[in-house]
């Protein structure tokens, strides 16, 4: 068990690295974890992300912006900057769909200049109980090749170019790449994996906010050489157009499938995900067994009916993996 704080980076994007920021910033309240850096996808195509990235050339902000939101203290002063960050305009003009926090960042990258010093500024705001670092400094597009995606043509691999696209293919993603396919990355966000003594992948859309970091050849690199402990957290199921007959051992099995070379020392997965799948619970047990992990399973859905993790459910299981670790990280 570990007698200090620990280093934490979470990697991944959208909802499902909101949940997991939202769980360990609960560990930051209770001292468990001193240090919280989000590294973030950014290969977002559609709504406001997409359109001021079309319009400005900039990095999608939407899920930067979102895990800024997870960050915020659930005081006066948090939950009212996240509620105005996360404000979504409504009407019929131009603004229509636009997010406030999405034209913060924008502004302030244009008027400093710098991606990181901008978000780190945007934290400073809202009380950020941690820092969020983009996975790449330059925007990055997402292909697959997908099988039967073509229909009556069940065979037939085609490319499928973009987050939004390969996100709600009709057909079975086979592998992602990214274009750029050697981007450039921040030397904050190398340095906190390099620090960490924890770095958590998932949950989240898998080929499209997860696995991307994988990709990154500089950020891989990093990923590997890290001292820190990695943590899986599986999806809770099956995602429509991305994952779709995916069970928790698949998700796994296609993660070590882009990086062979990952080491993995925990696996985590809701207890609800394995109930009455016997044979995926098998299949999983094997592919952690041979990835050299640990399987920690762990009732972790939220109890409103939706596929989303509980924040303090999650919290729970991650300090219960951090505290039952030998030496708690490095």
């Amino acid at each position: 068990m570990s007698d200090r704080a620990q280093a934490v980076v979470a990697l991944g994007g959208g909802h499902g690295l909101h949940a997991s920021l939202r769980a360990l910033r609960l560990l930051v309240d209770d001292l468990v974890v001193d240090q919280l850096t989000a590294v973030v996808t950014v290969a977002d195509n559609g709504g406001s992300s997409g359109r001021l990235r079309g319009e400005f050339g900039v990095l999608p902000p939407g899920d930067l912006r979102m895990a800024l939101a997870a960050l915020c203290h659930e005081d006066h002063w948090g939950t009212t900057w996240e509620a105005v960050l996360q404000h979504r305009f409504a009407g019929q003009g131009e603004m229509n769909g636009h997010v406030v926090g999405n034209l913060l960042i924008v502004a302030l990258w244009e008027k400093l200049g710098d991606h990181v010093a901008a978000l780190d500024m945007v934290g400073r705001l809202l009380g950020a109980k941690g820092r969020v670092l983009p996975m790449a400094l330059t925007p990055m597009d997402i292909h697959a090749r997908v099988r039967g995606a073509v229909r009556h043509r069940p065979d037939l691999v085609t490319e499928v170019r973009g987050q939004v696209e390969v996100a709600t293919t009709d057909g079975v993603i086979e592998s992602v790449a990214l274009d750029p396919s050697d981007p450039p990355v921040s030397r904050e966000a190398l340095a906190a994996i390099a620090d960490a003594d924890w770095l958590v992948l998932g949950p989240g859309s898998w080929f499209s906010s997860v696995i991307p970091h994988v990709l990154v050849p500089v950020l891989r690199r990093a990923l590997v050489d890290s001292p820190a402990r990695v943590v899986v957290v599986l999806n809770l199921e099956e995602q429509p157009g991305e994952t779709v007959g995916f069970g928790a051992a698949d998700h796994l099995a296609v993660l070590l499938q882009h990086a062979p070379d990952l080491r993995i020392d925990a696996v985590l997965v809701d207890s609800g995900t394995l109930a009455g799948e016997p044979d995926d619970g098998r299949r999983l047990h094997e592919v952690v067994d041979a990835a050299g992990a640990r399987l920690v399973v762990a009732a972790l859905r939220a109890d409103d009916g939706s596929a989303r993790h509980d924040a303090r459910a999650l919290a729970a299981a991650y300090e219960r993996i951090v505290v039952s670790s030998d030496d708690g990280g490095r």
